[in-house]
């Protein structure tokens, strides 16, 4: 798998008590996540809204050892903690502005699940559709997971994996503060012209994407064109009020 740049370094994660300094503990990526998503823009806010986006894990050397998987396909959904890559050296915020909130108000980072953190960890459930072993497919890169509902950026480094457990991990009556649902969903205006040069096998996904309106929550302009990156596609659309328009699909 590609290497990008600082993706494979370690993160120093901050650990100590109230009466000693801080400690530093290294962790390193285990893995990479392939997405169709090479740029920020367009990803889903939360893991699990679109159940059509795929996603390959793809282990480093050191983690390519199939005993590792041993069990994993008793299971349904996937934790992984990753890391926001994007951002290493940025400082961290104590406060941001929340797209949930339109960008003008101000609310604890740790309210939140903004990427500019102390450490720069992400937290997302996925669903397991299969362990894909090398003897099957005689992969060079060893056995892959794919998974479905990633909120990930292609090359994101993944840290740790571990298995949902719907009685310990779900909790039916919590309360989701000022993110109480997914937000509106556009209408959504592809023509067949359009979507044809979309592989079939991603145009559920990539529909469901453009619903949820991957516009900054700030920016209301009808007259604007934006343009979106996904599995080496650029697509173009605009909105007007509840209606997502695409007007081009671009190979890149």
């Amino acid at each position: 798998m590609p290497e990008k740049g600082r993706l494979t370094e370690p993160v120093s994660v901050h650990t100590g008590s109230l009466d000693t300094a801080a400690e530093e503990k290294r962790i390193t990526p285990i893995a990479h996540i392939r997405t169709d998503f090479p740029t920020k823009f367009g990803i889903p806010r939360q893991p699990g809204l679109d159940g059509g986006l795929q996603g390959t894990i793809v282990f480093t050397p050191e983690y390519r050892v199939d005993e590792a998987l041993r069990g994993l396909e008793c299971f349904s959904h996937l934790w992984l903690i990753w890391g926001f890559s994007e951002n290493e050296g940025r400082p961290w915020s104590p406060t941001v502005r929340p797209p949930r909130l339109g960008g003008n108000e101000r609310m604890g980072v740790f309210a939140t699940r903004s990427p500019f953190r102390p450490n720069g960890l992400g937290l997302s459930c996925v669903r397991l559709l299969r362990v894909q072993r090398a003897s099957e497919t005689g992969g060079a890169q060893g056995s892959t997971l794919l998974v479905a509902g990633a909120d990930l950026m292609d090359g994101t480094p993944i840290y740790d994996i571990k298995p949902y457990i719907p009685y310990a991990d779900s909790v039916p009556d919590a309360a989701s503060g000022f993110a109480p649902d997914p937000g509106k969903q556009l209408t959504v205006d592809f023509p067949d012209t359009l979507l044809t040069r979309v592989p079939e096998e991603k145009r559920a996904g990539l529909l469901s994407v453009l619903a949820q309106d991957p516009r900054p929550q700030y920016q209301d302009a009808p007259e604007r064109v934006y343009g979106m990156a996904f599995a080496g596609l650029d697509i173009r659309f605009r909105v007007e009020d509840e209606l997502l328009i695409v007007v081009d699909v671009i190979p890149v």
